[in-house]
């Protein structure tokens, strides 16, 4: 992360999130997408309640100019996709799946995109996310917290690694 980043309160927030991430046992590290410093932070458990699934979670997170629903969408797309391409082992839904946190932080944050953040977890086949949109400006952190029908089984676990990562409880 760079100088600019870190005295801003995105950058302070980014930093933040790097600590929990660590502090939970995650590898982190610090990736160029197309010119913006991206955190990047995996871990991978393996638990029998989970019909004896693996899931890797990735936590993907970036300081933007502006949330709008068009960019945590997008972003939220871009995160799949990387997650995919880089989990390793098996294919997805052999025995294993994927959750992502895609989180941007900014202090412009369009209201509608905090709402389709809120709004719903999305899935696709055995990889599961739930976008973060965090209001610096406002301190909020918008994110879907409910039990699905489609990843039930997960939420739990989810809820409690957001409320770790991004609200530091």
């Amino acid at each position: 992360m760079d100088a600019n980043q870190q005295q801003s309160a995105p950058g302070t927030y980014l930093s933040f999130v790097e600590q929990q991430l660590t502090g939970d046992g995650c590898t982190t590290r610090w990736e160029d997408w197309a010119g913006v410093p991206v955190l990047v932070g995996r871990r991978s458990e393996f638990r029998m309640r989970w019909m004896g699934t693996k899931l890797h979670l990735f936590t993907v997170a970036a300081a933007v100019p502006e949330i709008t629903v068009q960019a945590i969408s997008g972003f939220t797309d871009q995160v799949m996709k990387y997650a995919k391409d880089n989990k390793g082992g098996l294919p997805v839904g052999f025995q294993n799946g994927i959750g992502a946190f895609p989180l941007l932080v900014s202090d412009r944050v369009d209201p509608a995109a905090v709402q389709w953040a809120e709004a719903q977890q999305r899935v696709k086949f055995a990889c599961m996310t739930r976008p973060v949109v965090v209001d610096s400006s406002r301190q909020y952190v918008g994110m879907y917290r409910g039990k699905p029908m489609l990843g039930r089984v997960y939420a739990s676990y989810f809820n409690e690694k957001s409320s770790r990562y991004f609200y530091g409880q």
